[in-house]
């Protein structure tokens, strides 16, 4: 699955770079979402069929920040490109006649830029709070990744800074993104709704559907892992939902 992710995302990126017609705001923000798909699953990916093949389970300490880093800088890249892309169908399908212009290229590299920007302060300030905790003696990490809530429950130190920080940036990177393209979503239903046709209507959905297939997938887990945790569940459930997101989706 891990190969399947690499080559096919490889493969957008090159076929978008060698193809003029693809010189498109759409397939820009596409891109970008391969080239983040792709880093996204070799954060974690890689370490993990080693730690498989050599049953080491051994990481790093400065191992294992620097992978709660690029995790995390590269989970919100993937949260705020689906935004733009869900903004950028809406535009497509509800403005039609208007798309060229109000996706002007200016629009379009701020939209490309924003994300990495907000993305790199976000993830530097989780890395930061979590190298001030101190770690006692468990150090075995109850996951196949460094997850911040796995090493939140590691710590010896006091977390609420932490844990208020992950509250309140958890809304601002998950929630918001999540009711706007819900938002997106709903106003191109509405419009194609309008003028009924079943030509217009495949056309929105054909366009739509695998954006929306990942979207339901990436938000999907994240917030029932996340933002609704349950007492109930196990350590297999959670890393089976982290595997969702962390590999299925960009796969």
């Amino acid at each position: 699955m891990y190969v399947t992710t690499v080559l096919g995302n490889l493969l957008i990126l090159v076929l978008i770079c060698l193809d003029p017609h693809l010189h498109t705001p759409m397939y820009l923000f596409l891109s970008n979402l391969s080239f983040s798909d792709l880093c996204f699953s070799s954060v974690t990916m890689p370490k993990l069929l080693q730690n498989m093949q050599s049953q080491d389970l051994s990481i790093p300490y400065a191992g294992c920040l620097t992978q709660m880093y690029f995790f995390l800088f590269y989970g919100d890249l993937e949260s705020f490109l689906l935004v733009v892309m869900a903004y950028d169908r809406y535009v497509a399908i509800c403005f039609p006649l208007h798309y060229t212009t109000i996706m002007s290229p200016r629009l379009c590299l701020f939209l490309v830029l924003l994300p990495w920007v907000l993305t790199t302060f976000h993830a530097m300030l989780h890395t930061l709070l979590m190298a001030r905790l101190h770690f006692c003696e468990d150090n075995v990490i109850a996951h196949f990744f460094c997850d911040m809530s796995a090493l939140l429950k590691l710590s010896c130190s006091d977390t609420r800074v932490n844990e208020l920080v992950i509250f309140i940036t958890g809304g601002l990177i998950l929630v918001i993104p999540f009711l706007l393209i819900i938002t997106s979503y709903a106003r191109i239903v509405s419009s194609t709704l309008k003028v009924p046709s079943a030509r217009g209507i495949r056309k929105a959905f054909s366009t739509c559907g695998s954006h929306l297939t990942v979207v339901s997938l990436f938000y999907g887990t994240i917030i029932g892992l996340y933002l609704c945790p349950s007492a109930h569940n196990s350590t297999v459930k959670e890393t089976v939902m982290s595997m969702m997101y962390t590999v299925v989706t960009p796969c």
